[in-house]
């Protein structure tokens, strides 16, 4: 049964979508979090009032979801999910007191748990190597699922930044592309040889076979003729992926990180790979500079005089010193 709460949920997701402009799959995520704490709200007596609502009951409410057991005993949620769960609990306050429904924000400050800031799980270069090789033929849609690949690895795009692109957006004689990132923000991106013959290719001969009666300005296209979708893209590289044997090691960022990745082991300067990969904070990019332990010991045995095979010096040396 519907009560006072539910009614003020319904208006802030409206605000999310009319003043916040959110997308579809953003607004699905505020919605899953919003309806646990509305959940737990009601257990705590609150089903119209928020103003009922204080800083130990919001507290109590991260507190119950890290305390949240599977029946196998493991945690329920991560702290990743945990800190967006409680990001939207904050965002949710924050309209109320915009409204005039509360005088002050009673989640401010409540903490969020840390969340473990892990090294992206990048493919090697034989990986890439392998995808990239795993799109055989000449028909139209292998030319533009290699060029779909080469693309992303080469200019580290986000997948809805690849399928944004238009026509104009590519320049092939300058070796560049326009992308549009998060918030709007725009950045050119160059390419590589191999990106833009791949490019070329399925502008050529490719694309001209994809293009249906409504003409369109989106570079790459679906089998129908219209703009390919951020998710028929991402079925293109994970249906490539599974033919490469990489299966599970592909996610919608795989070769974003591994572009980022490669060029920094191949002492690309940090502030490059920034602007490369349009983050607005130099921290989001250092994170690819964190040395994970299997690379730390592959360094360590190559580089150090005394962890090599025959490195070290015989005990004839040593006893005569």
């Amino acid at each position: 049964m519907a009560d006072e709460l539910d009614g003020l949920l319904a208006e802030y997701e409206t605000w999310l979508r009319v003043e916040r402009g959110l997308a579809p799959n953003s607004l699905a995520a505020y919605r899953r979090d919003l309806r646990r704490y509305a959940a737990y709200l009601r257990r705590r007596g609150v089903t119209a009032d928020v103003a009922l609502v204080d800083e130990a009951i919001v507290a109590g409410y991260v507190d119950e979801l890290e305390q949240a057991r599977a029946d196998d005993g493991e945690r329920r949620y991560r702290a990743s999910s945990i800190a967006r769960a409680l990001a939207a609990v904050r965002s949710f306050h924050r309209f109320c007191v915009e409204e005039g429904l509360l005088g002050s924000d009673p989640s401010g400050d409540v903490g969020a748990p840390r969340v473990p800031q892990g090294i992206p799980k990048a493919l090697s270069e034989a990986e890439v190597d392998g995808l990239l090789d795993a799109v055989t033929g000449d028909g139209p849609r292998s030319l533009r699922d290699r060029a779909i690949l080469e693309t992303l690895y080469a200019g580290g795009l986000r997948i809805s930044e690849l399928v944004g692109l238009d026509l104009g957006d590519v320049d092939l004689h300058d070796s560049i592309v326009r992308v549009f990132g998060k918030g709007s923000k725009e950045r050119v991106v160059p390419l590589g040889r191999t990106a833009c013959a791949a490019i070329g290719d399925y502008l050529t001969t490719g694309r001209p076979e994809l293009v249906g009666r409504r003409s369109s300005v989106a570079l790459f296209l679906n089998a129908r003729g219209g703009r390919l979708t951020r998710q028929g893209a991402w079925l293109i590289v994970r249906g490539v992926g599974d033919r490469a044997g990489l299966g599970d090691r592909l996610f919608p960022h795989v070769l974003r990180h591994s572009c980022a990745t490669h060029m920094l082991d191949h002492g690309a300067d940090i502030r490059v790979v920034q602007e490369l990969l349009g983050h607005a904070s130099l921290s989001t990019t250092q994170v690819y500079t964190k040395v994970s332990p299997e690379r730390l010991r592959a360094v360590y045995e190559a580089a150090h005089p005394r962890a090599r095979a025959g490195g070290n010096r015989s005990r004839a040396t040593d006893a005569r010193q």
